[in-house]
């Protein structure tokens, strides 16, 4: 079975959510070290110009956004899961519900309490990535409001945890528990653990030692020039093909892009060869990495004729 190689860098909260999961499941893979701002020469061969972190490459499949990743991540390693029996919809709903809702106050938390100390190029970077201007007076003004938003959220994660459950859907963990873990885990790495407004939640503070405890399973440097190789050198599985009844009416083989809805708006284009309702995937050829299949999940992403 092939490598799964994460690229990514240390700080960066969303791989945090990839590398607990592979703690989670005691997993050994590799890991390439990503620049946490553009350029990144050897990654755009493979994703066509993605350039969200952390991307899981599998030979010649490449996975963009942690949706899609983790749910590869359970498809090729299914032991232990992240959506137990009878709870999947919702591991699967407050996973996306974290994403998208919880861990924008987290970043404002962080950044309005570091964002002046950070260099001019990370600035300049995420301003071109968001579309918004990275001001530092703006974001420290902010503050209070993402304190607030980031506590409003959390409060009904300690509501859950209050009855004495050990994870978030009982007694074993979730994909979940490991969405959440991700804003809560920037927080406490960058602010430390007692960081307003994670001090006046203690059930958080317990469950998040017991996500921490998991580790980050078994990881080996690759360098990117490697990646590459093992990209060119293998051919992607065979896709899943194309739902006759998506109601996108999109065909095998269009030529389309793919965009995300909110940051890092870089549109990525091939020929269609995975739709349904949880996935979309396309061919694209490259000098460098040869012919890939890159996927990205359904939600969060607009498709277009290209």
């Amino acid at each position: 079975m092939a490598d799964l190689i994460l690229h990514h860098y240390p700080t960066s909260p969303f791989a945090q959510k990839v590398r607990t999961a592979m703690g989670l499941k005691k997993l050994a893979w590799k890991s390439v070290i990503i620049p946490n701002i553009m350029p990144k020469p050897d990654l755009m061969p493979m994703t066509g110009g993605y350039r969200k972190t952390p991307v899981l490459q599998v030979g010649a499949d490449i996975y963009c956004d942690t949706q899609i990743i983790l749910r590869a991540l359970q498809r090729l390693r299914p032991d232990p899961p992240l959506t137990p029996a009878g709870h999947e919809g919702v591991a699967e709903a407050l996973a996306y519900w974290a994403d998208r809702t919880l861990f924008w106050p987290a970043v404002g938390v962080v950044m309005g309490q570091v964002g002046d100390k950070l260099p001019e190029s990370f600035r300049k970077d995420r301003t071109e990535f968001s579309g918004r201007d990275f001001d530092p007076v703006k974001l420290a003004a902010a503050l209070p409001m993402a304190r607030d938003q980031l506590y409003a959220g959390l409060a009904h994660v300690e509501t859950m945890l209050a009855d004495g459950r050990v994870f978030m859907l009982g007694g074993l963990p979730s994909l979940a528990d490991v969405a959440v873990y991700n804003p809560v885990w920037f927080v406490r790495a960058r602010l430390g653990e007692q960081a307003s407004p994670l001090d006046r939640l203690p059930h958080i503070a317990a469950w998040a030692q017991r996500m921490a405890g998991f580790g980050e399973g078994t990881p080996t440097e690759l360098s990117g020039p490697d990646a590459l190789a093992i990209a060119k050198a293998a051919d992607p599985a065979i896709p899943d093909g194309v739902d006759a009844h998506d109601p996108g009416g999109l065909k095998a083989g269009a030529r389309i892009a793919v965009t995300p809805d909110d940051t890092g708006k870089v549109p990525v284009v091939g020929e269609l060869v995975t739709l349904n309702a949880l996935e979309v995937a396309v061919r694209r050829i490259d000098e460098r990495a040869g012919t890939v299949v890159v996927h990205f999940p359904r939600a969060g992403y607009v498709l277009s004729p290209a």
